[in-house]
């Protein structure tokens, strides 16, 4: 009897600590979290099928053992104490521009970019420098906004948070990677809104902009001194004109819309989307720049629909952390991570719905890739510690 008691006891012991371990949790944003990697899986599997054989599992295996490591860089940065970052945000931002620089020297073309590192030693690793970039610049941007000194409406400070973007921006630009390049200009913009700079400035910035660009389109138009490249000029000459090169540069966007358009309400079901499985959308793309349009194809609106949600839910939970932070750097650090989140999604999405032109950003938490999802389970981690230590000071 006291033996029976004793072991009943040890359990609940045992359970009331799992219970301590993972009560200061955002659990929310855990369970969004979990429903997107799941889906990501889910659908890299479908994905492969179309190919067939043991092809077909390769994907979607080399994906759960990235998220294996992923799970594990979470649960390491979610028990950090993310201010410690503060001190080492200078280092990680310098050695992000190391590795851009080193990319450019000895990286590897793929689909004519130079934008990965490729290590050999223990087998064949892919690293792709670009996407850390964006959080070191995030830390680095947070770091200095959070300094006591900082004036977000002095003209000296503005340029210096301009500079510290403008360098991975243009490196990342030479790749060439525009579509990560320019994902640093709305963080660079959403963490400066934060900091409470005045609105004559954000019009000013505004209307710059927009001489820019009207004066970059007569550039290009005119071909005075071009800066795009032939297949960026004619990515956005495909989007303005659908039509225009069905069966070539307009040909993964065209059956990504067909995809999108033919899952009806519920869909075709899993791994039956005919967009997918017959190859029309070809598999280079179909599980990580449209992988949307597989999700829409074989779960339909609802599906598509409850996806969107999940992201919604998942960028409330970010901002609330903003909210709940209690000093200036976890503020900034979790409403950079937010617009990273928020413009990859809505980009990508868009890119399957047509309102949007071909970029190559992939799904956060869903599209296949190694480094892009390391990157978001390291801000999903840091997001955790903001949370937690918010939470503890209260």
């Amino acid at each position: 009897m006291n033996l029976n008691r004793t072991k009943k006891e040890s359990s609940d012991s045992i359970l009331y600590k799992l219970y301590g371990l993972v009560k200061p949790y955002d659990h929310l944003q855990t369970a969004a979290m979990v429903v997107l990697l799941t889906t990501g899986l889910s659908f890299i599997y479908s994905t492969g099928q179309q190919v067939g054989g043991s092809t077909a599992d390769i994907f979607w295996q080399r994906q759960l053992q990235w998220l294996g490591l992923g799970i594990c860089v979470w649960l390491f940065m979610s028990i950090f104490d993310y201010r410690m970052l503060k001190f080492f945000a200078p280092l990680v931002y310098i050695c992000c521009i190391i590795l851009l620089i080193a990319v450019l020297i000895w990286g590897t073309r793929i689909y004519g970019a130079q934008r990965w590192l490729v290590f050999r030693a223990g087998g064949r690793i892919r690293l792709q420098p670009s996407e850390f970039a964006k959080l070191g610049t995030i830390m680095f941007l947070a770091m200095i906004l959070s300094w006591q000194k900082f004036r977000v409406n002095n003209i000296f400070y503005l340029l210096l948070v301009g500079v510290i973007t403008l360098i991975p921006f243009i490196l990342i630009v030479v790749e060439p990677d525009l579509g990560s390049a320019m994902i640093l200009l709305p963080i660079l913009a959403g963490m400066i809104f934060v900091a409470g700079i005045k609105w004559k400035y954000i019009i000013i910035a505004m209307t710059c902009a927009t001489i820019f660009i009207a004066a970059e389109i007569l550039n290009e138009v005119y071909e005075v001194k071009p800066l795009l490249r032939g297949y960026q000029k004619e990515r956005i000459m495909v989007f303005l004109n659908p039509e225009r090169d069905l069966n070539n540069r307009g040909y993964n966007q065209f059956q990504a819309r067909l995809a999108v358009g033919s899952g009806g309400l519920r869909g075709k079901g899993f791994g039956k989307g005919t967009q997918n499985t017959l190859g029309f959308l070809p598999q280079s793309v179909s599980n990580n720049d449209f992988i949307f349009s597989v999700i829409a194809e074989e779960t339909g609106f609802i599906g598509a629909t409850a996806l969107i949600l999940t992201y919604i839910l998942l960028l409330y939970t970010m901002l609330r952390t903003a909210w709940l932070a209690t000093e200036p750097f976890g503020r900034y650090l979790a409403v950079g991570i937010a617009v990273v989140f928020f413009v990859h999604s809505f980009i990508n999405i868009g890119m399957s719905l047509g309102i949007m032109p071909i970029t190559g950003l992939p799904l956060p938490q869903v599209s296949y890739g190694g480094s892009f999802l390391i990157f978001t389970m390291l801000c999903l981690g840091i997001l955790q510690s903001i949370y937690i230590n918010s939470r503890r000071t209260e």
